[in-house]
């Protein structure tokens, strides 16, 4: 009776068939003591959810149950595919754990996809980014500071490991990630696909079951097969999956080993790089110590004068106007950098931005930059002396905006 009421006598209701909702302007429903008329998807659902409802829940029958084993076997996939998802999504964080570094990666691949790059930037390791500080300043202490020859070594060792820190993301990448990636999409996808297949035709044999005797026996058989069949396929394939788990133990092992490798070889040029320091420590502390002389003190004439200083005159050593003695004739940057009208887009460099990696545009503290673009709500395209690139928009102030 309930499923005459929001279901009219017309309509055929086939969960997965052709045959859902014959009638074809729409059908109608009782709803608070009145008939409505909703359009033919409307109706499908709800009177999908009306035969579910007494095929399962009216006058005490219930509708077919599936075997313990194959709902043991669906849980177990299920917390497979969890699993899966979640130590993938868990690995990439231990590889790139920064994600403003995630996220500008990600726009730098697009960008390079975008220009048909074929070369992607990678991901910027945080001991190179350390390496390329303790370069840069070790250079500049110069060779006479033991700091500065120091932070030499120690740069060259921390990009070095690095390099190391890369090979460790490709090495996961292609043998664990990838292979579980390929998980994801062919075969968890599959079995999914196939277990909502077989709940359709439960629900389709359950509903022919409650109409025996007013449909013809050879429907009935068919539908009772089709959920057989769906019930097989869908069962296979889960247990091939939970049969070939070793697979999975297999890729875990590679990322294990993958990291033992990096920790040897970083434990190697940690090793080097110790001896190192130690060996200039001793090599310094064996070095006399270099006396300090204090440079010779102004003299004072002492000369009855008729100078307004007290009676005295010093002579310090004469100084140097910092305007004619730094004098160049060089012009200034500022004269020989480009600078585009203002009556385009543009913007004006608050800092000076050094590029980190393909794409990116170089410029100094007030440079004049054409904007071209906005990538993203982090990132403008722009151009200046013939040089065109993408850069942080929290590193300018914009003078000229683009067109909205």
């Amino acid at each position: 009776m309930l499923a005459q009421q929001l279901c009219t006598s017309q309509a055929v209701i086939h969960w997965g068939s052709s045959e859902i909702g014959r009638r074809e302007v729409g059908q109608e429903i009782w709803m608070q003591g009145k008939y409505s008329t909703f359009p033919l998807g409307f109706m499908d659902f709800l009177c999908i959810a009306a035969v579910t409802l007494v095929s399962e829940k009216v006058g005490g029958a219930e509708g077919t149950k599936l075997d313990d084993d194959f709902k043991e076997m669906e849980k177990k996939v299920d917390l497979t595919s969890k699993a899966v998802t979640e130590v993938l999504t868990r690995t990439i964080e231990y590889l790139q754990p920064n994600p403003a570094s995630r996220a500008k990666l990600t726009m730098l691949n697009t960008m390079s996809k975008i220009r048909g790059q074929v070369k992607n930037p990678g991901y910027p390791q945080s001991e190179g980014l350390l390496g390329e500080s303790m370069i840069r300043y070790g250079k500049e202490l110069g060779e006479d500071s033991n700091f500065g020859d120091a932070l030499l070594d120690a740069g060259e060792s921390m990009k070095r490991l690095a390099e190391v820190k890369d090979s460790l993301d490709i090495e996961v990448k292609q043998n664990f990630i990838d292979p579980l990636q390929n998980l994801c999409d062919k075969d968890l996808k599959e079995i999914q696909h196939h277990l909502k297949k077989l709940e359709g035709r439960r629900l389709d044999f359950d509903y022919k079951k409650k109409r025996q005797g007013k449909i013809p026996d050879e429907e009935l058989r068919q539908a009772m097969e089709k959920f057989e069949e769906s019930k097989e396929v869908a069962e296979t394939s889960m247990h091939n999956l939970l049969e070939t788990d070793i697979e999975q133990v297999s890729q875990l092992s590679a990322l294990v080993d993958a990291q033992l490798d990096y920790h040897r070889q970083a434990v190697q040029i940690l090793d080097e790089l110790a001896e190192k320091l130690k060996r200039r420590m001793r090599e310094a502390s064996s070095r006399p110590k270099r006396e300090y002389k204090p440079k010779p003190r102004e003299t004072y004439d002492f000369a009855d004068t008729d100078q307004s200083n007290g009676g005295f005159s010093c002579n310090p050593t004469p100084k140097v106007s910092a305007s004619s003695s730094f004098r160049s004739d060089k012009p200034s940057r500022a004269s020989v950098r480009s600078i585009p009208p203002l009556d385009q887009p543009c913007c004006k460099a608050l800092y000076d931005f050094e590029p980190e990696n393909d794409g990116e545009l170089g410029f100094k503290e007030g440079d004049i930059i054409t904007l071209t673009n906005q990538i993203d709500e982090n990132w403008y395209e722009g151009m200046i002396n013939g040089q065109s690139g993408f850069f942080p928009l929290n590193y300018v102030e914009v003078l000229v905006p683009l067109p909205q």
